[in-house]
């Protein structure tokens, strides 16, 4: 279950660094190319992703 939860954290980074980029304009050929709230819609998919890699890394200790 760990390894699983840290897949899909690194995917949810990954997606949400794409989402980033494509919002800043950087990455074009998109209807998200350049706007504004596809930035913010990633830095939460990705801050999400990125809680969900650390926990499945660390996992539960007790």
């Amino acid at each position: 279950m760990r390894t699983a939860l840290a897949i899909v954290g690194v995917v949810l980074v990954l997606v949400g660094g794409l989402w980033v980029l494509q919002g800043l304009g950087y990455v074009g050929g998109s209807f998200m190319s350049g706007a504004r709230q596809w930035f913010w819609i990633g830095l939460g998919v990705a801050a999400v992703g990125l809680v969900l890699a650390v926990l499945g890394v660390k996992g539960r200790r007790g």
